[in-house]
């Protein structure tokens, strides 16, 4: 069960979450031991600090939410760096501030079915305004368009093409079921959270197709990415000692980068997972 938090408490959870994943090794991903995809952890950095006011504020939409942090962190950061951490980050930061004794999850289920067409409106301005790579066409609610559902309606008809769109369709399963799950194990098994981290961000990278590298190569290279981290993960996680397991996870990081794959998906829901447990962690 979990009171409502204060807007610092949530702020500093934000930020908290976005600096720890940073220091975590995500093959393929921005972090500290290697920058990538024309950002830098520095980047990254500059937009946690500005969105965690904003994903923090009282009294205003989640679409508004959505946007006033989208348009901070760009500002900071000069491009987009963090938009779909934002995506799953504003509900759950929103659930952490509603009054009452339910559980985090049971919040957030509350703040996605209270969603409304104005919050779409705001969420796709944010989109739109951010142009984040392999947005493309959709075949109905499009974020070029004008919304006439609510924001949850449209993220369920995206959720086939889009693991943030099918979160909020399933009141972040992924978070919840298996982010948490991994998180908890790897921080029992090693003591250190960054390399907790790096099992978390190795699990969605593993078992989920990564819907950024989906839409912007296709299908059978999200397939081939799952495939190459499968074996790393295994030995990863069977590892009495993580930092053995460096040099094949910098080799895998390089080849990644090489080929322009950055599996962006799996670390807006490795920081969601970690942003989630922090708010617990604050009751």
């Amino acid at each position: 069960m979990s009171a409502a938090l204060k807007p610092d408490a949530v702020a500093g959870a934000f930020r908290d979450a976005c600096l720890t994943e940073l220091e975590a090794l995500k093959p393929g991903n921005v972090h500290r031991f290697s920058d990538g995809h024309d950002m830098t952890v520095a980047d990254f950095v500059a937009s946690a600090e500005a969105a965690a006011p904003l994903i923090a504020c009282k009294g205003v939409g989640l679409g508004e939410r959505i946007r006033l942090a989208a348009a901070a962190s760009r500002l900071a950061a000069g491009q987009n760096t963090n938009l779909g951490i934002i995506l799953l980050a504003a509900p759950l930061a929103a659930a952490a501030l509603e009054r009452g004794q339910a559980s985090l999850a049971d919040k957030l289920r509350r703040v996605l079915d209270g969603l409304t067409v104005e919050d779409a409106r705001e969420a796709y301005r944010a989109i739109r305004d951010t142009n984040p790579g392999g947005l493309g066409d959709a075949p109905e609610h499009d974020v070029a368009d004008e919304p006439r559902v609510s924001l949850l309606e449209a993220m369920r008809a995206a959720e086939g093409r889009d693991r943030i769109a099918w979160n909020y369709a399933h009141g972040f399963a992924d978070i919840f079921d298996l982010g948490r799950k991994w998180l908890i194990q790897g921080s029992e098994r090693w003591g250190e959270v960054p390399w907790a981290v790096t099992r978390v961000y190795l699990g969605f990278l593993t078992h989920l197709p990564d819907t950024l590298i989906e839409r912007k190569f296709g299908p059978a290279s999200a397939a081939l990415v799952r495939e190459e981290a499968a074996p790393i993960e295994a030995s990863f996680t069977a590892s009495q000692a993580p930092d053995t397991m460096i040099a094949p996870l910098m080799a895998f990081d390089r080849a990644l980068k090489e080929r322009g794959l950055n599996p962006g998906t799996s670390a807006d829901l490795t920081v969601a997972t970690l942003f989630a447990w922090r708010l617990d962690q604050a009751n």
